[in-house]
């Protein structure tokens, strides 16, 4: 529960009990401009005290909007609502993998492979969310343990496709590659 009489600055982080954790934005006079991890941009009335103040920033009546940026560039990378571009190997570019069944009398399938690796790419986003979502999770210890093992059991299943990255730093890693 937040106090009323505390105005939340920008990069505030907070927790609705509807829309999930997010951050403040903006600031209007009845209301505040709130980016939801999951629902997007909502304005959210200040007199509104049934949410969980995480971390509360003081308002600061002269703000720039680069230091109001930079905050929330900062809070957002740190709970991965803004992911960094990740990019294809060179010599893939431009290429096609083809699927190619024993049977002849079956029909190849062909897909560019930038369309292949961004799926891979939504696919591991997708488990970081849902690592990041069980570890804030009321679960116990021991159950968020086995979950995380099994998480880094599916990354290690994943590092086939590490070949398809420009980047090491953007390989899965599975266990004893931390």
């Amino acid at each position: 529960m937040s106090d009323s009489n505390n105005v939340l600055g920008v990069g505030s982080r907070v927790k609705h009990q509807a829309y999930g954790e997010g951050v403040v934005i903006g600031l209007d006079v009845a209301a505040y401009k709130v980016c939801f991890m999951t629902y997007g941009i909502k304005m959210v009335g200040k007199e509104y005290d049934n949410w969980e103040v995480i971390e509360a920033i003081e308002t600061e009546a002269d703000i720039s909007f680069s230091e109001a940026e930079k905050s929330l560039i900062r809070i957002l990378n740190t709970y991965n609502g803004l992911h960094n571009k990740v990019e294809l190997g060179d010599r893939w570019a431009g290429g096609t993998l083809i699927l190619k069944p024993e049977d002849d009398d079956l029909k190849e399938k062909e897909m560019p492979i930038e369309t292949f690796f961004h799926k891979i790419v939504m696919v591991r986003d997708r488990i970081r969310v849902m690592e990041q979502r069980i570890n804030s999770s009321k679960l116990s210890d021991e159950e968020k343990v086995n979950l995380q093992q099994y998480i880094t059991r599916i990354y290690g299943s994943l590092t086939s496709f590490n070949i398809l990255f420009k980047y090491k730093e953007d390989h899965f890693k599975g266990e004893g590659k931390a």
